[in-house]
Parts: C-alpha cells; sequence; structure tokens
C-alpha cells in the first residue's frame, strides 16, 4: 500500500510531483489546496468558511479541514493508497490523520519534505500568479505564507524524523530533475 505525505512549503512543487508519484502509482493525489479552491469557486458553505482565512494567507481552521480529509481518505479511491498534499499543517492535524489511518488499520509509507530556498518560492509563486492569473498570489500573501509554513508546518518535519518517516529531496531544478530526485528517494 502506498500513503504518502508530501510536504514543502508554498509552491515547493508538492502538487506536482504528487501528481506523478500518484500517476506512477495508480493512486490519487489528494490536495486540500485544490478541495478548499474548488469549494469556494462553487460557494459551498466549506468554501465561505475558507474564502476568508485564505484571502488573508491564514490557514483554514483545523476542524474544517479534517473532516474534509477525513471524508476523502474514507472514500474507495484511497484504499490503493494516496499521496496526501497539504495536510497535516498542524500539530493537531498530525493527530488526526494519525487517528483516521489507525481506524482504517493503515499507516503512512513514507513523508517526502520538499526543500526550496524562500527566495526561490517567491519568484516561482509570483510567476504562478502571473500565468494563472491567482489572486490568492500576490508577494506580501506568499511572503505570508512562507512565515506560516516556518513556523507552524516545518516543525511537523521533526515528528516525522522522530518516527524514521521523513525523507528529504532538494526541490530546486526543473520539475523532471525534481522527480527523478523524488522518485530515487522513494526507491520507485
Amino acid at each position: 500500500m502506498n500513503r504518502i505525505l508530501i510536504m514543502g512549503p508554498p509552491g515547493s512543487g508538492k502538487g506536482t510531483q504528487a501528481e506523478r508519484i500518484a500517476a506512477h502509482h495508480g493512486i490519487p493525489a489528494i490536495s486540500t489546496g485544490d478541495i478548499f479552491r474548488s469549494n469556494i469557486s462553487d460557494a459551498t458553505p466549506l468554501g465561505d468558511t475558507a474564502r476568508g482565512y485564505l484571502e488573508r494567507g491564514d490557514y483554514v481552521p483545523d476542524s474544517v479541514t479534517i473532516a474534509m480529509v477525513r471524508d476523502r481518505l474514507g472514500q474507495a479511491d484511497c484504499r490503493s493508497g494516496f499521496v496526501l498534499d497539504g495536510f497535516p499543517r498542524t500539530l493537531a492535524q498530525i493527530g488526526a490523520l494519525d487517528d483516521i489511518l489507525a481506524g482504517a488499520r493503515r499507516a503512512l509509507r513514507a513523508v517526502l519534505a520538499l526543500d526550496v530556498d524562500v527566495e526561490e518560492l517567491t519568484a516561482r509563486l509570483l510567476r504562478r500568479a502571473a500565468s494563472q492569473g491567482r489572486g490568492d498570489d500576490t508577494e506580501d500573501l506568499i511572503r505570508r505564507r512562507q512565515e506560516l509554513y516556518r513556523d507552524e508546518t516545518a516543525p511537523l518535519l521533526a515528528e516525522y524524523e522522530r518516527r524514521d518517516l521523513l525523507t528529504r529531496v532538494d526541490g530546486t531544478g526543473s520539475a523532471d530533475e525534481v522527480t527523478e530526485r523524488v522518485f530515487a528517494a522513494l526507491g520507485i
């Protein structure tokens, strides 16, 4: 079973690498960011709640995010595994993910961390904002998200390292170069 968590700051290439790992294994790539954006676009209650937090560059509350992830991981296409991108981001979310997986008698296989310099990340996200017209990627919000990642999410890596699940990969370079390093690190 392939249950893989991919972590890294915004702009590190998590989504691209999650999709490539998922395609290789024939499992879903699950991105909380994509789920939030879809709900915002569809004007769902979750989307309305998430919108305010995302517009400020803050994280959506744990209760909303955990419920969404619990539901998604319970779907049939996740039985053979998944690549989770954007969750967990807090210690409470690590505990919730542990509970979700334990309830299904599953465990994570690996936690992959993509490391990229903050200036490179900012430049990537500004290019993405220009090419995709994403209003949530202003320079101020990009820098705010980098601070949030550093302060709140990066420390979670220590927990996964303690559990001997963490593998760090240099996320600098072309997507193909990073994929080669990711696949080598995962042994695929």
